[in-house]
């Protein structure tokens, strides 16, 4: 039994690390419920904060391995937590942490309220294998519609082909702004990321697709022949090649394909030899 909070007890919130607090219990409930936890789970929790939703999650799983990088809100927790052995709290940050190092195990559960100033990195970083079971994330509302967009959509781009090419992605709800404290100016969305059992990447092939992914959206408003051309650095003959093997229309742009269309074109294109009449190849650019 956790002691009861005191008012005025919280250190200030720090503005640099994006700090906005998740006030709202039936909104809390609700992100606990659709992490489906058992009490065989281990939780890595991103971000808790004031442990509003660390005391649900503390109660419905196994272990809760929570990664605060403020060192005030840190101390904070190891005191109130501090009678709770199945909860761990970690001052680190969590984009210099490996996951599955931290949650003491591969088979984990990820939750996080995402700061949105890092919210693609430490997306990036958390589909880096061993990936999490299933993660919720609290993130901005303009991101969650990114990550679940489909091809020919506005709001598709490298985030939504990076992402689905790994896990399937479920926006869940929205969060109104006054829900926090303090309130951000943007509005939020619950979304639940679980990987593929058959993910249209090979294994040892996902930083380079990645990349060349990343690449192509930095010219997402060329042609795929002359995004192939930019990018390795090649003659038309050689691009045609590439897209005709990967079965891409050359006349498509970037916005209009799948994932699986940018695997096998990156497959493709990593067979191309630049032309020395082209000039050297586009580095590979990340988001």
């Amino acid at each position: 039994m956790r002691p009861p909070e005191r008012r005025g007890a919280y250190p200030p919130t720090l503005k640099r690390l994006g700090q906005h607090f998740l006030a709202d219990r039936r909104i809390l409930e609700r992100i606990a419920d659709s992490l489906e936890l058992t009490p065989a789970d281990t939780v890595l929790e991103i971000g808790p904060g004031r442990g509003a939703l660390t005391d649900l999650l503390a109660d419905r799983a196994g272990r809760v391995v929570a990664v605060e990088i403020d060192r005030a809100l840190a101390a904070l927790l190891r005191e109130r937590y501090a009678g709770r052995p199945r909860v761990r709290i970690v001052e680190q940050d969590v984009l210099a942490s490996d996951l599955a190092e931290l949650a003491g195990t591969d088979r984990f559960v990820l939750a996080g309220n995402v700061p949105y100033y890092i919210t693609t990195p430490i997306l990036f970083h958390a589909l880096r294998r061993p990936r999490p079971e299933r993660a919720v994330y609290l993130v901005q509302l303009e991101v969650a519609e990114r990550m679940a967009a489909p091809p020919g959509s506005k709001t598709y781009g490298a985030l939504s082909v990076n992402v689905q090419s790994v896990a399937g992605v479920e926006v869940l709800f929205r969060v109104p702004a006054g829900a926090f404290s303090p309130p951000p100016k943007v509005e939020s969305a619950v979304v639940r990321v679980t990987p593929l059992a058959s993910p249209v990447v090979a294994p040892e092939d996902e930083e380079r697709v990645r990349a060349f992914v990343q690449a192509a959206f930095a010219l997402r408003r060329k042609q795929m022949r002359r995004v192939l051309r930019t990018i390795g650095g090649v003659g038309p003959e050689a691009a045609e090649a590439a897209l005709a093997e990967a079965g891409v229309d050359p006349d498509a742009r970037p916005e209009t394909l799948a994932p699986n269309d940018f695997a096998r074109l990156a497959a493709a294109a990593g067979r191309m030899r630049p032309s020395a009449g082209e000039g050297p190849a586009q580095p590979l650019v990340s988001e």
